[in-house]
Parts: structure tokens; sequence; C-alpha cells
């Protein structure tokens, strides 16, 4: 039964989900918008979008094993200002050194932030005892089309990449502080299965590891989700410019789309996954996330290129919720170990994505690139198995971590 203390952490996760959301849609709008400020062509625009999953995997990493140490809240209370602090420094960016920057900066903060959210996410989970976190990436959906839809509305009335940044992230870093304030603790967040804190908040000692091989299946859906899902995020408004030539306010929508059909899906997926279990749900996801990209491959105009988005959005925005679930059910001492390691393969995927994607448009156009995050969510179907929760046993060995 969750007490006054475990809703009040459920609350702020739900806060720095939300930040987070709001966050990534807010600069990935304006790709298309900083390509032609920068004057950068699709191969440029391809490395300097590499930077940023790059540069997350390794903040993933250092979250991964500070958090272990010193608890996630401590991670976010760093690492999400940083993150909205850089994208405001990339509209302000005059030349790409200084965009580059900005890009490393954003990629470190995304990174921990991602990593610790989920973190908080999984431990909010395990005290609900049951399915809440999709709910937690609902609202990071529902944020991200508030972001998408700003960005719209901004570029309506022709408002300058700083300001439209600095609108949308200056509050939104006054509400993750705020929020911290209520997250899990040290002690609070590193229990084991019996729901003992862990011996010293800050310094919990591991007594169970967290093996590879169950994680593995977990960890491949979420590159191939990524994929999909970097396919969209960096290149569905250059798809919507170049493939379906829409107009300015109307480009920012695809990503708008896919975040809304996504935030619709993930507000019943937390009920949907308690009736007919993770693994099913994530095999229907991939089936629907085909169907959405053969869509966007075939659309000939932009209301038809948005449909595709809005029904891809579907299929995958139940995969990364319930990879971290699956990953959290892994790690019972909640080190967070096991979901650093999921994590990582979201940056993974978003590197494939970028360079598959990009480098297959530069050769033969977008239309043709979008082919290959379609084969991806396809093989996501054959994963899904792997999301099916198992054992005490079974989820964990008596080896040291190698984190």
């Amino acid at each position: 039964m969750p007490t006054p203390r475990d809703r009040r952490a459920r609350l702020a996760a739900f806060a720095v989900f939300a930040v987070q959301g709001l966050t990534f849609a807010t600069l990935l709008t304006q790709v298309a918008t900083l390509q032609r400020k920068h004057g950068l062509t699709d191969g440029e625009l391809s490395i300097l979008l590499l930077v940023v999953p790059v540069i997350a995997g390794a903040g993933s990493v250092l979250a991964g094993t500070a958090a272990s140490r010193y608890g996630s809240r401590l991670v976010l209370r760093l690492a999400q200002p940083l993150a909205c602090a850089a994208v405001v420094l990339a509209g302000l960016a005059p030349n790409v050194p200084m965009l580059v920057v900005a890009n490393v900066l954003f990629g470190l903060g995304l990174g921990g932030v991602d990593a610790g959210m989920n973190m908080q996410g999984v431990a909010v989970e395990r005290e609900y005892g049951r399915a809440v976190l999709t709910g937690f990436h609902a609202l990071w959906s529902a944020a991200a089309v508030a972001g998408a839809l700003w960005a719209s509305a901004a570029a309506g009335i022709g408002l300058g990449l700083p300001a439209t940044f600095a609108i949308a992230l200056i509050p939104a870093v006054a509400v993750a502080l705020v929020a911290s304030a209520w997250l899990y603790l040290p002690g609070e967040e590193h229990r084991h299965r019996t729901g003992t804190p862990a011996e010293t908040p800050g310094q919990a000692t591991v007594k169970a590891g967290v093996a590879w091989r169950p994680i593995i299946p977990l960890c491949l859906a979420m590159a191939f989700l990524y994929v999909g899902d970097s396919s969209i995020s960096n290149f569905g408004s250059v798809f919507m410019d170049r493939v379906v030539h829409a107009s300015t306010p109307v480009i920012p929508l695809a990503l708008g789309a896919y975040q809304l059909t996504t935030f619709l899906v993930r507000v019943g997926g937390d009920l949907a996954v308690r009736r007919f279990g993770p693994a099913a749900i994530v095999r229907a996801g991939g089936a629907v996330a085909t169907l959405g990209f053969v869509a966007i491959v075939a659309a000939p105009s932009a209301p038809a290129a948005i449909a595709g988005f809005a029904l891809t959005g579907i299929g995958l925005s139940v995969v990364a919720p319930q990879s971290f679930s699956a990953a959290g059910r892994l790690d019972p001492a909640g080190t967070g170990v096991a979901i650093a390691r999921v994590n990582m393969f979201n940056y993974v995927g978003f590197i494939v994505g970028a360079a598959l994607v990009g480098g297959i448009a530069d050769a033969s156009g977008y239309q043709v690139a979008f082919a290959a995050p379609l084969v991806l969510a396809a093989a996501i179907i054959l994963l899904a198995r792997g999301f099916q929760p198992r054992t005490a046993g079974s989820a964990a060995t008596t080896a040291p971590i190698a984190s």
C-alpha cells in the first residue's frame, strides 16, 4: 500500500518526466530551422545529431555509477538544469562550434536525466506494487506534444530560436528543482526485494548482481525502438520539409502527432499491461509501429505523413516504459544498474538511427531512408517474449555487478 511519502515521490517523478519531454521536443522540433540557420548539409547534420546520443550514452553510464552510490535524486538535480540550459545555448549559438558545444552539454544532461528519472519511476513502481511506469512516460509525451505545439506557435508569430527556447525552459528548470525535493532519497531508492532500506544512505551495499543475459532482449528492443524514434525526432521535420513540402507552421506537427498518440496510448498503458501482460503489449506495439512506418514511406502528402507518424507513435509508445520496468524487475536491490544498461541502448539506437537514416537519405532520399526503421520495428515483435516477468531467482545472480 503506497504511503503519503510514496505519493509525493510519484508526483515529483511526474514533474521530472514532464520537464524532460518538454526539453527534448523543444529542441528536436527545431532541427530543420537550425540546419537552415547554420547552412548545414544533410551529412553535416547527421554528424551533428550523432554527437548527442554518443555523449548521452556516456552520461547514462556516469549516471548509473553515481546513482548506485549517491542515488538518482542528486543526478537529476545536476543533469536536468544542464539539459535545459544547453537547449537555450543551442538557440543562442552564433556558429557551428558553439552549436557543437551546446549539443555536448545537452547530451550529458539528457543521458543523466533519462537514466535518473527512470530509476525514480521504477522505485515508485516497486513501492506501489503494480504497473505505473507507463504513466510517467505518458506525461513525458504530453509535455513533448506541448513543446511541439509551442514550436509551431512560435514559428507562426516569427519568434526567434533564443526566445522560443528560453520561454519554454526557464520555467521548466524551476519546476524540476522544486520537484526534486520530493524525489526518493538514496536509502529509500536502494532496497532489497524485502523492502529493507540499504544499509548506508547514499552508499548502498550491493549484494546481488545483475546478469546481462536476461536484459539483452530488452536492450535490443530499446535500440530498435530508438532507431525508429530518432528517425522521427531527428529527421521528421526534414521529411516534412523535403518530401511532402509542408509549410513552416505545419512541419512541427509531425513530431506533435507522434508524441500525441504516444501520450494517448500511454495514458491507458498501465491498465493494458496489468490485463494482458508486458510481452503481449510489446508484441502488439511492434506490429502497429511497422504499419506506421509503411504509411510514412508511402505518404503522398503532408496530412498522410502526419497520419503515419501518429500511427508509429501508437506502436512505439509502449516499448520504452516496459523495457525499464522489466529491467527494474531484474535488479531486486534497486541499484539502477540494469536500468542504466538498458538506457544506454536508447542512445545506441539514436546513433544507429541518425547514421542509418541520414546516410540512406544522402544516397536515396528521405522517403527510402524511412524504410530502415520499418524493418527494425518489425524485429521488436520477435523480442517481445523477453519482456515476460521472471522470478526473483532468475532475475539476478550472485556475481558482482560489472557496471
